[in-house]
């Protein structure tokens, strides 16, 4: 019995011995083959390569968010098409956010002005600076968004649309305003053209422009400057 303890002593000596040498013989086994051999790729590595990476490994990779995703902190996606029929359906669409308060004004004003102004000009007029009265880069005025029963009678939702899918010369901007963004600039440009004609939002529309009366920012515009606003002036 003793003889066969030592023996037995021995063989497990030696297998441990063997076990933690530093060569290692045998890759072991993989419990979990697709999580430790996944289809790796570099996030900054060409579309092609990364495409054709997952491929071979059998993934299917697009580049694009999962269908219906939305971004943190935005507004449910808009789902008419970008087609004659979906212009149309967008007359019924009604303008999701709830009127705008004066520092909300402020911001759809400024928001107006960085995206909007270069075409339609400060006043709505259609006279911005690429425009200038004809002696810009573009021949055809803009749109006259205040001053033109179209435009004014125009129902927020196609104004939307356009804004979204863009129209006529005026391309999109989906990609450079978020959805509520972009409804901000309707309330602001609707407000301006009710405080033309003395509508209902004219009241709204006036006490903004009033509060960023004095500032240091585009004359006539009811825009302020953020050192105007931050000192409070």
């Amino acid at each position: 019995m003793k003889k066969f303890l030592i023996i037995t002593g021995f063989i497990t000596l030696g297998i441990a011995m063997v076990s933690c040498n530093d060569v290692r013989r045998s890759p072991g086994r993989a419990y979990m083959p697709d999580m430790t051999y996944s289809p790796a790729y570099e996030t900054y590595a060409p579309a092609a390569e990364r495409l054709k990476n997952s491929s071979a490994a059998g993934a299917t990779y697009s580049g694009q968010p999962v269908p219906g995703t939305i971004a943190r902190g935005e507004m449910f996606p808009y789902t008419l098409k970008n087609d004659s029929a979906g212009y149309e359906l967008s007359a019924s669409v009604k303008n999701p956010l709830p009127p705008l308060d004066a520092k909300k004004y402020l911001e759809a004003a400024r928001l107006y002005q960085i995206n909007c102004g270069i075409c339609h000009g400060t006043n709505l007029d259609g006279n911005g600076p690429l425009f200038k009265g004809g002696d810009g880069p573009y021949i055809a005025k803009p749109a006259t968004l205040v001053g033109d029963p179209v435009y004014e009678q125009m129902p927020e939702g196609k104004m939307f649309h356009s804004v979204t899918y863009g129209k006529g010369a005026m391309g999109s901007y989906a990609s450079q305003l978020t959805t509520e963004q972009r409804w901000m600039i309707i309330h602001f440009v609707k407000e301006k053209q009710s405080l033309k004609a003395g509508g209902a939002g004219a009241t709204q529309a006036a006490a903004a422009d009033s509060t960023a009366a004095g500032g240091s920012g585009v004359p006539g515009s009811g825009i302020v400057s953020g050192a105007d606003t931050a000192s409070g002036k």
